[in-house]
């Protein structure tokens, strides 16, 4: 073949969209070392893998599977990073909100405890009875 172009894979996929992302695909892997299907004539990687889309030497339902387990797996690992470190920040926010509330509790407490236990300042209120007691035996006699 002399050239390949886009015009020529076009058929194998409902989109020019889907073609060159599954054709990007296949040329990292051809880049990354995987062995090439059809001859590689000093062409580039690029090329290579519109060749091999054109002459159908891999199924478009693999070079499909392949792209779209690429893309799975980078994104699954990425969010489970994600979702780890939310679960982490979720379970230390908690616990820091617990151990402010079990303060707040013990601070009430312990304050709560103090005024309790402070001294009252007692004022002694006289009442007849008392005058009567520490009044002098004269007048003790006259209420009487």
């Amino acid at each position: 073949m002399a050239r390949i172009t886009v015009e020529d894979c076009i058929d194998k996929f409902t989109s020019r969209f889907e073609l060159v992302l599954v054709a990007s695909n296949r040329a990292r892997k051809l880049y990354s070392g995987e062995t090439p299907t059809v001859e590689i004539d000093n062409d580039k990687n690029t090329v290579i893998a519109l060749r091999e889309i054109a002459e159908e030497t891999l199924s478009t339902e693999k070079l499909k599977n392949d792209l779209i387990e690429e893309y799975q797996t980078s994104t699954f690992n990425e969010d489970e990073e994600v979702n780890e470190i939310e679960d982490n920040s979720d379970e230390s926010q908690s616990e820091k909100n617990h151990l402010e509330s079990n303060e707040l509790n013990i601070d009430e407490t312990q304050q709560n405890d103090q005024d309790f236990n402070q001294p009252t300042d007692e004022t002694s209120i006289e009442t007849s009875q008392d005058n009567l007691k520490n009044s002098p035996d004269e007048d003790k006699v006259q209420n009487s």
